[in-house]
């Protein structure tokens, strides 16, 4: 069985999912597993298809020290005990520059010019990173293929790319990228399948999770996104600031004196929901809390998921369909009862019925736009960037009978 292993590496958390591929094009997912607690109390789990416990296990933090040791460890599992030997390798990579607008295998070279992007992306280029390099280092023969979540908008017009700052930063790379691509691509495909007609329309992705963005599509296409050169712009997120006026950064260098390293530690792990709320980054901890600093917080992520839709719908010239995806705007009824309100200027009616209940439709018949569910799948999509890789260049890989 030729399978594919996809790799999704965090700080402190490796997420990993096999894929059988089939001599004709086909993909199945076979293990889904994940080993997290890396530095503090390292443990490697993972189920089959049927949702079946494969493995339940603890280990010592020696055993799996950072990142890298954590994938290893994760293949040795697969390889020795499952007697899974994968192809090639699948990685998420946040950020590809301007260099990438699509998946690549990786060599040396091309991991160096990943690495002139980890301080635009230093809450996961470097841990995205780890696993290649070591991969690299120990089995070089194995293909690995990079999946970027800043290709699916490269699409963009220049307007949408440009800040208003002299051309030569542009061309050293200083432009809005946009990210979460990998799900808006997944998304534009579900769409596609589920209901045509809207997917080749005007439609808002709204990706809702500890990191959230929103992407505006046409025809499947990506036209502009809520962030930026960077994952900090746009929404406001789990601990992450979202849209900020640049004076009150040079206010907290000035005025504060905060040091850059420390002023980046800040926008990234104290803001957001949990700055705002002063409680906790966790969706689910807020709607629970009787705080009204919770409360607080909800409304305001609300209150800038419709600012943006706004500023979405102008770039599309109009709105069909908005889509809610990710762990929020997955499993969140409330929050996207309060968007569909918020958007209700665009004649959005929201089945509060089919809300609760989480249908793939959600939006009322007398709705004027449609709303949907559709669960978000980043490793499907990386499985298939990887494989339709590796048919484009069968001598990069053995594949068996």
């Amino acid at each position: 069985m030729n399978t594919i292993l996809v790799a999704n590496a965090g700080s402190s958390s490796v997420k990993f999912q096999v894929f059988a591929a089939s001599g004709h094009g086909g993909l199945s997912r076979e293990i889904k597993g994940k080993i997290d607690g890396i530095g503090t109390k390292p443990a490697l789990f993972a189920n089959d298809a049927d949702g079946k416990t494969l493995i339940n296990r603890s280990y010592s933090n020696d055993a799996i020290p950072d990142v890298a040791s954590a994938l290893h460890l994760a293949g040795a599992w697969l390889r020795d005990e499952l007697r899974i030997e994968p192809i090639a390798v699948g990685h998420r990579v946040v950020h590809g520059g301007p260099d990438y607008d699509g998946p690549v295998i990786v060599d040396a070279s091309v991991l160096t010019r990943l690495e002139r992007y980890v301080p635009l992306a230093p809450l996961h280029q470097p841990h995205n990173l780890a696993p290649i390099r070591s991969i690299l280092s120990t089995r070089p023969e194995l293909p690995q293929v990079a999946c970027f979540d800043t290709a699916f908008h490269r699409s963009h017009d220049p307007f949408a790319d440009h800040y208003a700052l002299p051309e030569r930063l542009y061309a050293e790379g200083v432009r809005r990228y946009g990210f979460h691509g990998l799900s808006y691509e997944y998304i534009a495909q579900r769409l596609a399948e589920v209901a045509p007609d809207i997917g080749k329309g005007r439609v808002i992705v709204a990706h809702l999770g500890s990191g959230a963005s929103m992407c505006a599509m046409k025809d499947g296409r990506s036209v502009e996104s809520t962030m930026g050169l960077t994952a900090l712009d746009g929404l406001p997120m789990g601990t992450r600031c979202g849209q900020i006026d640049p004076g009150v950064l040079l206010y907290l260098l000035n005025e504060k004196e905060m040091r850059p390293s420390a002023l980046q530690h800040y926008l990234y792990h104290d803001c957001g929901l949990k700055g705002l709320s002063g409680l906790s980054n966790d969706m689910r901890e807020l709607e629970s809390s009787r705080d009204p600093q919770a409360a607080f917080a909800i409304d305001y992520f609300v209150y800038r998921i419709a600012l943006s839709a706004g500023m979405l719908t102008s770039a599309l010239g109009g709105l069909d369909a908005f889509v809610f995806t990710a762990g929020i705007g997955e499993n969140s009824a409330l929050i996207r009862s309060k968007v569909a309100a918020g958007l209700s200027w665009l004649g959005a009616v929201i089945d509060k019925a089919a809300n609760g209940e989480g249908r793939q439709i959600i939006s009322a018949p007398e709705s004027a736009i449609s709303l949907f569910v559709i669960p978000t799948d980043e490793e499907l999509m990386i499985a298939r960037h990887t494989l339709a890789l590796l048919s484009a260049a069968p001598s990069k890989v053995k594949v068996s009978a």
